[in-house]
């Protein structure tokens, strides 16, 4: 049997003006969304028909940014407090784990406001990925982080030697942002491809920001788990053994 995990991520720009229905038309089964401009108290009472609010974090201090995971109700997961590692527009981050069929998935979605100390992000990113990696943790990885990864740089060289570290590397060969002026691929989803090797990753077009989202869709394979079998089990002890004598005599 083969299951198909959905993944969606959007820089959305100001989430309360849009119609989040309109996000994808296949309710993904969980979305991560960056700046979408919203306080705490303003984010706890939005509601998303059909998803749960998993992990997010609003600024206090600045306006705008913000990064938050929702998931599809069915399933279940548990927050992972990112709080001490977040500082405003240098890194905005958030992060869950859940269960899904085989995969035990850890899923951060972060944002990095441009020209920002990028020194900074590196190490709080680096400590964040050194405290949550195990060999058997599938991670996704998604966000805004303002670099374009269709241009070689000393900046996506080096975030690239960090995500190695934990055998992630980015999935992403396509625009996520148009303008007149520049087409670029700053939002980005990086995954282990050596433990998810099937899957698809593709750019959706909404018209609900000037980024585009980017669809991840992960397949886990069934047919390696053992088929279950019933088993029948008679219950003896000095009760039923009475019982089928008593039972053996009416027969004789």
């Amino acid at each position: 049997m083969v299951c198909l995990f959905q993944n969606l991520h959007q820089n959305i720009r100001e989430l309360g003006k849009k119609a989040v229905e309109h996000l994808h038309p296949d309710f993904p089964y969980v979305l991560c969304l960056t700046e979408y401009h919203l306080k705490y108290l303003q984010f706890e009472k939005f509601h998303i028909e059909n998803y749960n609010l998993g992990a997010h974090y609003c600024r206090q201090l600045r306006e705008k940014g913000g990064v938050a995971i929702l998931f599809i109700i069915a399933l279940s997961f548990s927050n992972i407090d990112m709080a001490q590692h977040c500082k405003e527009q240098d890194i905005e981050i958030c992060a869950l784990k859940l269960s899904f069929d085989t995969l035990n998935i850890c899923i951060l979605t972060l944002y990095k406001a441009p020209s920002r100390n990028f020194g900074s992000f590196l190490l709080k990113l680096n400590t964040v990925l050194q405290s949550l990696y195990t060999p058997k943790l599938h991670f996704i990885i998604c966000g805004d982080i303002n670099i374009n990864y269709l241009n070689e740089s000393e900046k996506k060289n080096q975030l690239d030697k960090l995500l190695l570290s934990c055998n992630c590397i980015s999935i992403i060969n396509f625009l996520t942002r148009v303008q007149t002026t520049s087409a670029t691929a700053i939002d980005n989803i990086f995954i282990d491809v050596s433990q998810l090797e099937s899957y698809t990753v593709t750019p959706v077009i909404n018209d609900m920001s000037d980024h585009d989202p980017q669809l991840l869709i992960i397949s886990t394979d069934y047919s390696h788990v053992p088929i279950h079998k019933l088993k029948t089990i008679r219950k003896i002890n000095k009760f039923t053994i009475s019982d089928f004598i008593d039972k053996v005599s009416c027969e004789l």
